[in-house]
Formats: structure tokens, C-alpha cells, sequence
């Protein structure tokens, strides 16, 4: 067990394990609240629990895996191009959107977090949940808050609004493709957009055009209004 879990390869090949097991999970069972993420993630602790392995040294082994997530966040820009026109035709609509859900995500996150007496560094941390982790963790550090827990609120953000998403969106009768596609890249980022693409192509595009705008502004103003 040392020698394996010891090796180069041990938190990539656990990674990539955890994943394919998560997918054919949610895959067969068809339940939004078994994402993969979440599954995966729960894999992945439990192994490095059961194998006595500390954190650290498995995100030194999976460097790897993470420089993968920028490039995955730009490969959203395929189905930005193919839905360029549609885009165009719905851009003050969109901006519009994008500005109140941005500023009821924050207003509402340090509101809680100040009435609940949460310390600062941990609202610092939770302000920038509702943007991808490439982005919201720098920010946490630059308004005073902490990465990795930034790291995890938006992991969670990601996993219920992907679970509650689709099953709000049909209780309000929301089914146009846009405003389906806005409310998971506002509410659940990356993981969101994921489930955008399944639901289709135009979707998934609004749903990433939503995580990339909101990602940029919140990147150049959250650090100026509350550093």
C-alpha cells in the first residue's frame, strides 16, 4: 500500500478513477444530487482517509489534472462562436441579467454572512462562490479571504445548483434555452455550464457566456469594493 500510494502516478490514476466511477454512477441512476464532482470528490477523500495520505501530497501528485481545468474553461468558447448571432440578439437582455444576479449573489452572501457573525476571512471567502475556482480562488486571497475554502464553497455552489437548477427552472416554467443557460452560469459556474451543454448547444453557450462575464467583472471589481 506505501509503495502505491507513494508513486508518481497514485493521484492521477485515483482522480481519473473517481471520475469514471462518479459518471457511470450518475449515468445509471439518472439523480441530479449524484453529480460526478461531488461523488468523485467523496471517492477521492475517502481514499486518502482509508490510505492514510494528507492533502498536500495528493495535490502535488494531481498537479497535472489541474492545469487542465484553464484550458477546459476556454474550450467554452466553441459554443460562444456557434451561437454568436443569437447572442447578439439577446445582449441587453443577457447584461441585464448578469448585473442583478451578480450583485444579489454578493449582496446576499455577505448579508447572511454578517447577520450569522461569520469572521471576515470567511466571508471574504464565500463572496466569490458563484464564479469558476480558476477565478474565485485569487480573489478570495486578494479581498482577505482563503483559497482552498473559496475553493470549496464554490464546489458545493457548483453541485446543488446543478441538483436544484433544473427542478426550480421547471417548477417556474422556465424553458427557453437562454434563460435556462444564464441561470446555471450565474447560480452553479462551470458545473452548471456542464449540464447546460447536455440540455444543448445553445444553452450550454449562454451558460458559459454567463460564468466568463460574470467571472471578468467580479475579478476586476470584487477586489475594489471590499479589499
Amino acid at each position: 500500500m506505501t509503495l502505491l500510494t507513494h508513486h508518481p502516478l497514485f493521484a492521477i490514476a485515483l482522480t481519473l478513477a473517481a471520475f469514471l466511477i462518479a459518471s457511470w454512477l450518475y449515468r445509471r441512476s439518472g439523480w441530479l444530487v449524484l453529480q460526478p464532482v461531488l461523488v468523485s470528490v467523496t471517492l477521492i477523500v475517502a481514499t486518502l482517509l482509508l490510505c492514510g495520505v494528507d492533502y498536500a501530497s495528493y495535490r502535488a501528485g494531481a498537479e497535472p489534472v489541474a492545469w487542465l481545468l484553464g484550458p477546459a474553461t476556454v474550450a467554452l468558447a466553441v459554443p460562444l462562436q456557434h451561437n454568436i448571432k443569437r447572442i447578439r440578439q439577446l445582449f441587453w437582455p443577457v447584461m441585464i441579467t448578469l448585473s442583478a444576479g451578480g450583485v444579489l449573489s454578493v449582496t446576499l452572501t455577505l448579508s447572511i454572512g454578517w447577520v450569522m457573525g461569520a469572521d471576515w476571512s470567511v466571508v471574504m471567502s464565500l463572496a466569490p462562490k458563484f464564479v469558476t475556482m480558476p477565478i474565485a480562488m485569487p480573489v478570495a486571497e486578494q479581498i482577505g479571504g482563503v483559497a482552498s475554502l473559496a475553493a470549496v464553497m464554490v464546489m458545493l455552489t457548483g453541485v446543488i445548483g446543478t441538483a436544484m437548477g433544473p427542478l426550480l427552472l421547471r417548477w417556474a416554467g422556465v424553458d427557453h434555452p437562454a434563460a435556462r443557460g444564464l441561470s446555471y452560469g450565474i447560480n452553479a459556474h462551470a458545473i452548471g455550464t456542464a449540464h447546460a451543454l447536455q440540455e444543448g448547444e445553445e444553452c450550454g453557450a449562454f451558460a458559459a457566456l454567463a460564468m466568463s462575464l460574470l467571472g471578468i467583472g467580479t475579478a476586476l471589481l470584487l477586489p475594489l469594493l471590499l479589499a
